[in-house]
């Protein structure tokens, strides 16, 4: 696991590119600590600079920026080829005996590329991973990205400068670099607690959508001109799947258990330590155990607990490692301790961004690398078999009110939010439901002004009366439901052929999985040197799933079965069987307490007055409102928070 960066110049030099490049470069030293390298061009004005995580290949051979064997190329490269001995030995059995310099994926993908072209190099690749490529020849660069979107890249214009890198941060090092805030970003920010879909919150800064890469050739690069390619798209993996379905659930179980197996093994291999995530539940539960399975000595197995037992897995996790006989590390944390992780945020995720479970993965991927340099996760496991409420309790929801007229609904809203969530708690206790109040109110949320599954889908996935604090009012007039987030979730959101809970599926898959999973598990492990990886991910998994009827996963108002068949083969259901809950921290009673003052220092009226992006009356409203215990506004005004702490960095 690395970092890059680059820019590719077209006004005249103003200042030395050796020390902008390095200094990019530096700044993503957290992602690559092991080496560093640059190459310059000055006749194209390209530059490029790597920073290197060593995990394969520890010598000199896997150094970076590297070279094509025909000096054709230059080639900087983050993240992992996992198939990339085989493609070794398919490359020498096609074109005969190749000197390889050394044994690191980066140097096979390379040399793929230059034998096979860039498109079939990706399409037989296995793996997670962003690069650039510079094409001396043709004077081109290219900038592609995995699948899925696991590795991050961004790209733009400072000017008429072309600027690219891992994180933002780099892009911010680039000299006058002083783009403005995008208020539409802002706008999809507030709303779903991230940037969604494929633009920056800077104007003119964009990610490389999964799955594609775009080139921008020198000549053209005056016109701000690209071009965007796909050599993979989960849209066509899902239709092509749907004329392919695995009727007979036996034959299901096996391919996909042994898909699991191959994904686990292949991303078990590594040059230094190799240990997994483990909550407890049945993604981790299920990929610990198959490493353990494939392992001759106890695998490393790693949680974090915290003090309030709601939020709390570790006892659950410590039994799952019990009954693998994993090399546990259980390590609690106290309040403090994860309330000093806040300050350091808004460095960490680079943009806003506001799933406050980014707290505990830091701390996890801490923890964890003080004794490994891998870790494995289930992330993406209820993506792909339906393990989240909303994939049952949405399309029920839906089924049950599109009969009724839209002022029957708005009414059922209304009488819905008919007292406080405090007040709900009160008259109806939490025996049965755990805070019925505050689910009251979201689902009052959730069916306000819907006329399809797909409004639904969307007030479930966003907080869109939180787009109301803004003072973007020509903005917030529009509709911006669809978009402005990409043409990905477009397509999902157009996919009527699938079932409901597909669609929701699908949905999660191109937009809340990459955009806030992932960068929420890319950034906190990365910022403490971890690589972290996802056998779910493995493309082969995902059109697998894709090609399993979903009542084979979704079972009533029971999530992910075909996975817990395979994973009771291995751990009791016992161990595993409980209701879902979060990776999460008791973020509301913090505003309220601990934190109070450095909230209120950050939203102060004159403050939200001069930065003119919030306000002044609404938020101090939600505040007062979420002080009183009325009402619990955490995630919106945690929104606004890592808004403000990231402005006040830049």
């Amino acid at each position: 696991m690395c970092g890059f960066a680059g820019f590719l110049k077209i006004s005249p030099d103003s200042f030395n590119k050796n020390d902008v490049i390095r200094s990019m470069t530096d700044s993503l030293s957290h992602r690559g600590p092991d080496d560093s390298g640059v190459w310059l061009d000055d006749q194209s004005s390209i530059a490029l600079g790597h920073r290197r995580l060593s995990i394969l290949e520890l010598s000199k051979a896997g150094h970076q920026p590297m070279h094509s064997h025909g000096s054709k190329f230059v080639f900087v490269f983050n993240g992992e080829i996992y198939n990339h001995q085989a493609i070794r030995r398919s490359l020498e059995s096609d074109f005969g005996h190749i000197s390889w310099n050394g044994s690191s994926d980066t140097e096979t993908l390379l040399m793929a590329i230059e034998l096979l072209g860039l498109n079939k190099a990706l399409e037989i690749s296995i793996g997670m991973f962003s690069f650039a490529l510079w094409d001396k020849h043709r004077k081109r660069l290219v900038l592609g990205r995995d699948r899925m979107g696991e590795k991050p890249l961004y790209y733009g214009w400072s000017k008429h400068d072309f600027l690219f890198g891992s994180e933002l941060k780099a892009l911010r090092k680039y000299p006058n670099f002083n783009n403005p805030i995008s208020q539409t970003a802002l706008l999809n920010y507030i709303q779903f607690s991230y940037v969604p879909g494929h633009q920056g919150i800077y104007e003119d800064i964009y990610k490389v959508p999964p799955g594609s890469y775009v080139i921008i050739n020198q000549e053209t690069l005056h016109q701000k001109k690209i071009e965007l390619k796909s050599y993979w798209k989960l849209e066509h993996v899902i239709k092509k799947s749907m004329n392919n379905l695995i009727r007979d659930k036996q034959d299901a179980l096996f391919l996909m258990e042994s898909a699991l197996k191959e994904s686990v093994s292949i991303q078990m291999l590594a040059d230094v330590p190799v240990g997994a995530f483990l909550s407890g539940g049945v993604d981790s539960s299920l990929i610990s155990s198959l490493m353990q399975e494939q392992s001759s000595a106890p695998i490393k197995t790693f949680t974090v607990g915290f003090e309030e037992k709601e939020f709390n897995e570790a006892p659950y996790a410590k039994k799952i490692a019990d009954y693998i006989k994993s090399d546990h590390k259980e390590i609690y944390v106290s309040n403090k301790e994860a309330r000093d992780i806040i300050p350091l945020l808004p460095e960490i995720y680079d943009e806003p961004f506001a799933d406050s479970s980014q707290i505990p993965t830091y701390i996890i991927s801490k923890i964890a690398k003080s004794n490994v340099s891998v870790a494995l996760s289930g992330d993406a496991g209820d993506e792909l078999f339906g393990g989240y409420n909303r994939y049952f309790w949405g399309p029920s929801i839906w089924n049950k009110l599109k009969y009724t007229p839209s002022f029957s609904r708005d009414l059922f809203s209304k009488l819905l939010t008919l007292y406080s969530p405090k007040k709900i708690d009160k008259l109806l206790g939490q025996s049965l439901i755990l805070r019925p109040g505050e689910k009251f109110h979201k689902l009052s949320r959730a069916i306000k002004n819907i006329n399809s599954i797909q409004d639904l889908y969307l007030n479930l996935a966003r907080d869109e009366p939180a787009k109301h604090l803004l003072l973007t009012k020509p903005f917030v007039a529009n509709d911006y439901n669809k978009s402005l987030l990409s043409s990905d979730l477009d397509a999902a959101l157009e996919a009527t052929f699938l079932s409901q809970a597909q669609q929701m599926m699908y949905c999660d898959s191109v937009s809340y999985l990459p955009d806030d999973i992932l960068c929420k598990v890319d950034r906190a492990s990365m910022a403490n040197s971890l690589e972290t990886r996802a056998p779910f991910l493995d493309h082969r998994v995902i059109e697998l799933a894709w090609r399993i009827p979903v009542n084979f996963s979704i079972n009533g108002n029971q999530g992910k079965t075909l996975l817990k068949e395979i994973l009771y083969k291995r751990i009791p259901s016992n161990l595993i069987e409980r209701p879902k809950s979060g990776f999460g921290i008791p973020i509301g009673d913090w505003l309220r307490g601990p934190l109070r003052g450095w909230v209120e220092e950050l939203i102060s009226k004159e403050r939200l007055a001069i930065e003119g992006n919030f306000c002044v009356n609404r938020v101090h409203k939600l505040w007062s409102e979420h002080l009183s215990g009325d009402f619990d506004w955490s995630s919106r005004i945690w929104n606004i928070l890592m808004f403000q702490a990231w402005l006040e960095k830049q």
